[in-house]
């Protein structure tokens, strides 16, 4: 599947619709969990949907050309979308465990300082596990320790 005929990735949960806060709603109230877990489970869907179109197009799309160069930059093709593919699956266990978190009632409270991450950070990042001030301490240190 070449780029053009590629369909859009970059762009996924394309009908989210921000969580609309009630006044003095409680945070991570059932309603905010309950939008969440379907963000975090529609993402999900549809990276596995990708998986799936990855395996047929690479099965449907291999092709013995005679042609080394052609040979080459169909290889090339599938090395860029199997290193995608990968980081997807990584992506799905991470948000295998923040759907874990969420059952566990942690979701949307920092690791490190236990404060509320905030809604527009999680529908920002719905795997954060770090409010933004702890997460911008941590990549200051990432950076000092070059890691």
């Amino acid at each position: 599947m070449s780029a053009q005929n590629k369909p859009e990735t970059g762009n996924l949960l394309k009908n989210f619709s921000p969580y609309q806060e009630k006044k003095g709603e409680e945070y991570m109230c059932d309603a905010q969990v309950e939008h969440f877990t379907n963000i975090l489970q529609q993402w999900k869907r549809e990276l596995m949907e990708e998986v799936d179109r990855t395996v047929t197009h690479m099965k449907d799309d291999a092709a013995n050309f005679p042609d080394p160069a052609d040979r080459a930059s169909q290889e090339e093709e599938f090395s860029l979308e199997l290193r995608t593919r990968d980081r997807e699956r990584k992506l799905i266990k991470k948000i295998d465990q923040t759907l874990q978190r969420i059952d566990e009632g942690d979701y949307g409270f920092c690791d490190s300082c236990g404060v509320e991450i905030g809604i527009r950070r999680l529908e920002a990042r719905p795997t954060a596990t770090l409010c933004i001030d702890c997460k911008t301490l941590a990549e200051i240190k990432e950076r000092q320790l070059g890691s």
